[in-house]
């Protein structure tokens, strides 16, 4: 029986296990470049015995930015810092994927006010998410975003792709394209925010397009084995609507099915284990999952999912964060740390880089 800490073969990156940490947004580059800090390389290489580490959500252009704080691969500067990163995880004996998320909606003027060009917030539509995003004055109503044109839309592929270039430059086994929780990618997979009459709206093959082709273009810079994708079906955080994703899911996974990419990493939203084991069985490659765990954070008890052989490898978000040696407590059965959610965005090292490990 395979278990979560037998090693396994992801494209030909060797894992040491089969336990992920799930990409989580710490909020604490710097402010006026974007990059990673000395605690962010420490952070980081405290949780390098996990098979595989997924960064929180790195912005591709800087446009891609919706939250303060938010690191960026499109500068020298910050390809850069994130090798000091990637160095420091792979003398730990660490795999490390930097997972490139694009915002889109998501996000707020003020936000993108230091950056050269009156940048605006865009997005598959002109259609304004429900909520309010935080900025250094504070909470703030998401604005509606600009309907990004044709040109524009091959212009972000081609940002996405000089993004996984510069991943790559920095060290890093491959990347992650975030193409879940409501951000640029999610928002044209899904009708409601995507309202497009043209070839990139419209019918199920419309509304894949974008992600089908941001996936090949990054394939073809760094090539299919450094290359995942997340997804999250269903899920209606950042006011997603997607009343019935199992079509458009399944039609995605075929689109890119000949590419070969090293991973589908799908992050399960409450009551669609129909759709992770319909997507499970559609994706021939290894398949990561983040369970749905309503009321708790991914646990011990979700290990079942690798023997089972619902999932290839279980990502752990909150309990990773408090736990930065996570796989020895899991095999040990605990005790584990307890998050603290008032240090989850923003600040110092506290909540960050001081969570103790086992003797401790």
């Amino acid at each position: 029986m395979t278990t979560a800490f037998d090693p396994i073969d992801l494209s030909g990156t060797q894992l040491a296990n089969r336990i992920a940490m799930a990409p989580m947004t710490r909020s604490r580059a710097t402010a006026d470049t974007r990059v990673p800090t000395r605690l962010t390389v420490e952070y980081y290489a405290q949780r390098a015995s996990a098979g595989l580490i997924i960064t929180e959500g790195v912005q591709p252009s800087p446009v891609g930015q919706g939250y303060p704080g938010t690191p960026g691969l499109h500068s020298a500067e910050q390809i850069s810092a994130w090798r000091e990163v990637t160095d420091a995880v792979h003398a730990e004996g660490g795999r490390i994927f930097a997972q490139l998320m694009h915002a889109g909606r998501i996000g707020h003027p003020d936000l993108l006010a230091d950056q050269p060009g009156d940048l605006h917030p865009v997005g598959a539509s002109a259609v304004a998410a429900k909520g309010q995003v935080f900025t250094a004055q504070g909470p703030k109503d998401l604005v509606t975003p600009r309907e990004l044109t044709d040109a524009e839309i091959r212009a972000t592929v081609a940002d996405f792709a000089a993004a996984a270039r510069n991943a790559v430059e920095a060290g890093f086994d491959g990347v992650e394209l975030h193409g879940a929780n409501g951000y640029l990618i999610h928002q044209f997979l899904a009708p409601g925010s995507n309202r497009r009459t043209d070839a990139w709206g419209g019918s199920v093959e419309g509304r894949i397009r974008f992600a089908v082709e941001v996936v090949t273009a990054v394939a073809a810079a760094i090539g299919p084995e450094r290359t995942g994708l997340r997804v999250s079906p269903g899920n209606a955080f950042n006011d997603i609507d997607e009343p019935e994703p199992e079509p458009a899911y399944t039609a995605l996974l075929r689109a890119i099915e000949p590419l070969g990419i090293a991973y589908l990493h799908v992050g399960e939203a409450p009551g669609t284990r129909d759709i992770t084991l319909a997507l499970r069985k559609e994706f021939p490659g290894t398949f990561v999952l983040n369970p749905a765990t309503e009321g708790r954070p991914t646990g011990a008890e979700d290990l079942a999912l690798i023997e089972d052989g619902t999932a290839d490898i279980v990502s752990f978000g909150a309990l990773f964060l408090a736990n930065p040696d996570l796989p020895a407590r899991l095999r040990a059965g605990g005790p584990y740390n307890t998050p603290d959610t008032s240090t989850f965005y923003g600040g110092d090292h506290r909540g960050y880089t001081d969570y103790p490990v086992l003797g401790a």
